[in-house]
């Protein structure tokens, strides 16, 4: 759960972060699946306001010896990221864990959108995937099927029909296909990665790996239509999350790195480049109760924490649930259900999405404000596209605009 108190020390997170990453000595961050629930409160949506800051990530440089015992990875130049919802602005990809059953998926973009505001733009459909027709468009499945690597784990593969084996080749999911506990894959786009390059549109990823670009845009929203259902099988100390399914993005670097790595360079995730939990299930205490929460440094020391917000959806283990994320244009972040959605519709327009919005009672609606925080580089380390931190000696200006502004000095 985000607390305002954490503010202060979130001043410090970069410095620290960069500090562990760099020399490799502190212990790959893990995220929390457990946290203070006690006063949440079932919601129909939820509102994250202030969403987006300038920061920055270490993203990898090289990948070593992945199939040896000796494997290791290491990082490149510090890459700077500002705008509305950064880091989450980037291309992400969407991750499923079973039990889970995916009826429906449709990512849309817009020019322009402020939510609540029925004259911003319209919403285009940029992917879309639909189980009991079985069309997909602009739509990769991908699991964690490949070969094994030390310090990397599973490599991406292509997933088969059932989402869980391997396949050859792209693949459409079945409409049969049903994920249990612990299982996953993850959807991409189909436009395929250029060769792997530090400074290429993908960045380096695993060498082998089926390699496609995530979902990016400043202003974006992600529909599903889908079933969670209890677990059928019985509890046993092989689960690692057991009856707890979610469905969130991470930044396509990510997966086509590391999802699960070893060694904390070997994914940019620990260093802040973006993980958005949509619908998630935190705790088997709360099974029924679908959680969202923002896995960046945005006004916080603890990536792995996260910010959460106090309040949930429920899930309905015996039927279909549909609902979303919407990313606006000013910083708002809202997680809903609903059930107006029409994924036939290619376009959405504002009026629509502001009807079903307007559908969803204020009183059903939690909002969490994230704390503003502003970091100045160097202005000679400012590039022509975004803003990049080269390793030398250099001044830092933290801002962080909450109840007071403190300004800290400190040396890479």
């Amino acid at each position: 759960m985000y607390n305002i108190a954490t503010a202060l020390a979130s001043q410090v997170l970069l410095l620290g972060t960069v500090k562990s990453v760099d020399n490799g000595e502190s212990v790959l961050p893990v995220k929390s699946q457990i946290f203070n629930t006690e006063n949440s409160k079932l919601c129909q949506a939820i509102d994250f306001v202030n969403v987006g800051f300038t920061g920055s990530y270490l993203p990898v440089s090289s990948l070593n010896d992945i199939e040896k015992d000796t494997c290791s990875c290491d990082v490149g130049e510090r890459v700077w990221f500002s705008g509305n919802i950064a880091p989450i602005d980037d291309a992400v990809t969407v991750h499923f864990r079973g039990p889970l059953k995916l009826h429906k998926f449709a990512f849309y973009t817009s020019p322009y959108y402020v939510l609540g505001n029925p004259h911003s733009g319209d919403w285009e459909r940029m992917a879309h995937y639909d189980s009991s027709t079985q069309k997909r468009e602009n739509v990769t499945f991908l699991n964690k099927e490949g070969p094994h690597s030390l310090c990397l784990g599973k490599a991406l593969s292509y997933a088969d029909d059932s989402g869980i084996a391997s396949a050859v080749e792209s693949t459409t999911l079945s409409d049969e296909a049903v994920l249990s506990s612990d299982e996953e894959f993850v959807i991409f786009s189909e436009l395929e990665c250029p060769p792997s390059a530090f400074d290429g549109a993908c960045g380096v990823y695993r060498e082998g790996i089926p390699a496609y670009h995530g979902f990016d845009g400043d202003t974006k929203m992600f529909l599903f239509e889908f079933e969670m259902p209890t677990e059928p099988q019985t509890p046993n100390p092989h689960f690692e999350f057991y009856d707890m399914p979610a469905i969130w993005l991470l930044n396509a670097h990510i997966p086509r790195t590391a999802q699960y790595p070893n060694n904390v360079k070997c994914s940019c995730w620990a260093s802040g480049c973006g993980e958005f939990d949509i619908f998630e299930v935190m705790n088997s205490t709360e099974v029924n109760h679908l959680y969202s929460a923002f896995h960046t440094f945005q006004g916080i020391d603890d990536v792995g924490i996260g910010i959460q917000a106090p309040a949930y959806l429920e899930r309905d283990p015996h039927g279909i649930m549909a609902g979303g994320v919407i990313f606006d244009s000013k910083g708002y972040t809202r997680v809903f259900f609903s059930d107006k959605i029409d994924f036939d519709d290619d376009v959405i327009t504002a009026s629509t999405l502001y009807k079903i919005m307007n559908s969803i009672s204020p009183k059903s609606v939690h909002q969490s404000k994230l704390t503003k925080v502003s970091i100045y580089a160097p202005m000679d380390d400012v590039k022509s596209i975004g803003i990049k931190l080269t390793q030398k000696s250099s001044i830092i200006a933290y801002s962080l605009v909450a109840l007071t502004t403190l300004i800290l000095y400190s040396k890479l």
